[in-house]
């Protein structure tokens, strides 16, 4: 199954483009989120008819009464006739609003639903270059805004050009002058209402991307605050979010300024029109051309007129915010998921259930050949990425400084990838690299920081794909792969240690949520974490913490490792696993990591050789290329940089 042709270098099919404006989105996106509910809002559009046509009796009744009472005869039933209208016209108005508030928030869900699926299953090289703040202000904030095209008009202004074409016609019918009149001042607000929109749209879009900065800022703020307070750093950093707080509220300004100018239309509009019928109207009434009653039917139907043309100018300001804030959540629906562009890299008919079939028996467990691979660089962004701004950065320093940690690693794993950190590499990162992991043996990566070690596991779990060469799995092109099959094979342990907001049982049961408690207790001691679950009464169910805080460094590290014991895969990636543990803890996790290692293959990542020495083979790299492949005593002797390495570990 395997071919020795190495895949030719290709571009990147989720290399980013730089837009040449801010995202946009057309009405008929926004009308698809709409149709969704198509069942509910047909019947709000009946709702609308109905009313529509209890609104435009009622001025008929009012000429009907004023007659009536102008001849001096009984009114019968004609006032209880009225009166069943108003209420009926009262009744339909709020059960519509109901189903439109309801449909609005169903609206939002669908968004957000959509939104954050493709989120979680966008390429990591876009959340490499994205902050994690602005994509929670898109499914937070943005997509809100798209519940008010409904409650704020735009399917009431269905009902509401029934009403405003039903006063048109009775109007024209009334006196024909009057309505040229009444007209003419509506077609300025028109043309006035048109020339704002656009403005709208654009501002919206302004404000909600201002919006998400600041989501991001607070976000960057509140993750890092025990480190912020350390370095006495509170008060920039509340300058730095107090200055997007003001840009947003600035764009949120800008946005009010605008609309201020629309809103007041439709009601200049009506107070014009109301003061031309009623001046031009009474001249007509003392001339005769049209009676009183018919001048009060008029200017009925006039208001009738001048409010639906007031929801159609909602509407309108609605939707430009609202298509404003569709263009930001588009921008992310619309971006490759990271197995969209998978049968271009090659035919579905060589995709296998690796999870059921296993390694193959003679094939190694890994291979890398020929593998070239570099970064993306980030876009132009009006603002530093976070991983480069993180203040996780300075931490890491500052560690270095007082406790001799290796301060470019301790840096580079803060920005997410621990030595190779995409936000700070545009090069290449691997050039020509191969070698192989055996089955069922312990594979060490060595070298400086920045050789490219956590970049290699980062190709084995299909984060990225090499831009040329292959890495193989079981003697198959990982790319020809199901990518849940694959990862169903592999555990991961990254550098450093990410545990989950929630309890010790859900962090446990994250690969393998079928996992029973006895085997979640079992894990645990075997990792030594057996005071951590007797520490508090509810045991498995013991919460720790956003980012695992109420755990110390080396008890996440513990967990995180007990979580990939617990799924027990034939392969195991080990980032610098026992990093922060002490002597004791780190003797114990080798020896649970060597019981469940038995016939199973082992990749490990080490800065101290002292935990990699017995490896079955060790791979040392260094600026991205394989230096050297053997045994400890094999390297020592053949190989100056790791020769070198074991020295300042007196390691020989």
């Amino acid at each position: 199954m395997s071919t020795e042709t190495t895949a030719p270098r290709r571009r990147s099919p989720f290399a980013r483009r730089e837009a040449d404006s801010g995202p946009r989105a057309r009405f008929s996106q926004l009308l698809a989120y709409l149709l969704e509910h198509r069942g509910v809002l047909s019947f709000v559009v009946v709702l609308s008819v109905l009313g529509a046509a209890a609104s435009l009796a009622q001025p008929l009744l009012v000429s009907q009464v004023i007659t009536i009472v102008g001849k001096g005869e009984p009114l019968n039933g004609i006032v209880w006739g009225l009166v069943a209208l108003v209420v009926v016209s009262a009744l339909i108005s709020g059960y519509q609003h109901y189903l439109l508030q309801r449909t609005g928030e169903g609206v939002v869900l669908s968004s957000r639903r959509k939104l954050v699926a493709r989120m979680l299953r966008l390429p990591i090289s876009e959340f490499d270059t994205r902050r994690t703040g602005d994509l929670v202000s898109r499914v937070g904030s943005d997509t809100t805004l798209l519940r008010a095209v409904l409650t704020q008009g735009l399917v009431e202004a269905i009902g509401g050009a029934l009403t405003f074409v039903g006063a048109l016609i009775a109007m024209l019918i009334i006196d024909p002058v009057l309505l040229g009149l009444t007209v003419l001042v509506v077609a300025v607000s028109i043309v006035v209402v048109t020339l704002l929109s656009s403005r709208i749209r654009v501002a919206s879009q302004k404000a909600q991307t201002k919006v998400g900065d600041l989501a991001a800022a607070v976000e960057r703020a509140i993750s890092s605050v025990r480190t912020i307070r350390a370095a006495n750093a509170t008060e920039r950093e509340i300058a730095a979010v107090d200055a997007d707080a003001t840009g947003a509220w600035k764009m949120g300004i800008q946005v009010a300024r605008i609309s201020a100018l629309v809103v007041p239309v439709a009601g200049i509009a009506m107070q014009v029109s109301f003061l031309v019928v009623l001046g031009v109207g009474g001249f007509r009434v003392a001339s005769g051309a049209i009676t009183v009653a018919n001048l009060v039917a008029f200017i009925l139907f006039l208001f009738m007129m001048i409010l639906p043309l007031g929801q159609a100018f909602g509407a309108i300001t609605a939707v430009n915010s609202a298509l404003g804030a569709l263009g930001r959540i588009q921008e992310i629906l619309d971006l490759p998921t990271e197995d969209q562009f998978d049968r271009d890299i090659a035919p579905l008919g060589m995709t296998v259930g690796v999870a059921n079939e296993g390694l193959a028996p003679n094939a190694p467990a890994i291979e890398f050949v020929d593998v070239e691979f570099a970064y993306p660089s980030a876009p132009e962004r009006e603002e530093p990425s976070e991983a480069a701004t993180a203040p996780a950065d300075a931490e890491a320093i500052a560690l270095g400084a007082l406790g001799g940690v290796d301060v470019v690693a301790e840096a580079e794993a803060a920005a997410g990838l621990g030595g190779d950190a995409p936000a700070a590499t545009h090069g290449g990162v691997l050039h020509g690299v191969s070698f192989t992991v055996p089955r069922g043996k312990r594979t060490a990566l060595v070298g400086p920081s920045g050789a490219g070690k956590s970049t290699i596991l980062a190709l084995i779990e299909r984060f990225y794909d090499p831009e040329a060469g292959q890495v193989r799995f079981g003697g198959m092109d990982i790319r020809t792969l199901d990518r849940v099959a694959l990862r169903s094979n592999i555990g991961y342990v990254e550098q450093d240690a990410p545990v989950l907001a929630g309890s010790l049982r859900d962090n446990l049961r994250l690969a393998t949520p079928d996992a029973t408690d006895e085997q979640c207790v079992d894990v645990l001691h075997a990792v030594n974490l057996t005071e951590v679950l007797e520490r508090s009464e509810l045991g498995l169910d013991a919460p720790v913490g956003e980012d695992g805080i109420m755990l110390s460094g080396g008890e996440r590290q513990r967990l995180a490792i007990a979580r990939a014991l617990l799924a027990a895969p034939p392969v195991l990636l080990l980032d610098e696993s026992t990093s922060s543990l002490d002597g004791r803890n780190e003797q114990l996790m080798r020896e649970a990591i060597d019981a469940v290692a038995e016939d199973r293959t082992l990749l490990v990542i080490a800065h101290r050789l002292s935990t990699v020495v017995d490896s079955d083979q060790i791979v040392v790299l260094d600026h991205g290329r394989v230096v050297g492949i053997g045994t400890h005593s094999e390297l020592v002797a053949s190989t100056p940089l790791y020769r070198d390495l074991a020295k300042h570990q007196l390691l020989v």
